[in-house]
Parts: C-alpha cells; structure tokens; sequence
C-alpha cells in the first residue's frame, strides 16, 4: 500500500472519530498554494482545521510530534486561504486540532496550537 492511500485511510479513520465526537466534516484534503489541510470541519460555533498524523507504533516518536512549528504555519497559512476563499474570516472563531493515530489508538487535541505566521 503507498503512503498516500495509508495516509487517505488513516485520513479516513480520524474524519469518522471526529463525527462521533460530534464533528461536522465540512472539506477533506484543501489544498492551495500555501500546503494543505488534512480535515476541515465545524464543531459548535468553531470552524475547526484538523491535521492526521500516523504512527505504527512509538518507535520514531508520536504522531502529535510531527506538527512542529514549521508544519504549525504552513497548516495557519492554508487556514488563511480557505478563511478568505470562503469569507469566513470574520464571521467564526477557528482553532486547529490534531489527531493522532498510533496504532490503534486515536487521541484529540482541540486546541493543540494557536494561529501562527
């Protein structure tokens, strides 16, 4: 399987969890020439921007390790993009989560860090 099907499977997984835990999944995979975003989604009154991160296991560190700073702004940066292409940059808070998918286990962060440049 090629890391980008086992990335859209995983991709998969973490959209169906965020449903359950009450998520609206509004966009999958938005891309622009800032980067992408994994999942888009509302949840209550917050349009929420979701990175999936994978792991086998915790051989090379966990998954959440992976969104560092660089990856934090380059997330914030097509967040600005989607906000203006759909006018929502003013009329909704936003906030960015992660979920982390180690092997069988999934685990949210709401809120996992703030709008960076």
């Amino acid at each position: 399987m090629s890391t980008h099907s086992l990335g859209d499977g995983y991709e998969q997984v973490a959209a169906e969890f965020l449903k359950r835990e009450g998520y609206k999944i509004l966009e999958r995979n938005f891309r622009c020439r800032q980067g992408e975003i994994d999942l888009i989604a509302r949840e209550g009154v917050y349009l929420v921007f979701v990175e999936v991160k994978y792991r086998r296991d915790g051989g090379s560190g966990a998954p959440e390790e992976a969104v560092d700073r660089r990856k934090q702004r380059r997330i914030c940066r097509t967040a600005a993009c989607y906000m203006v292409k759909h006018q929502v940059y003013d009329t909704c808070p936003c906030r960015f989560d992660v979920v982390a998918v180690e092997g069988r286990q999934i685990r949210l962060y709401r809120d996992a860090f703030s709008y960076c440049l």
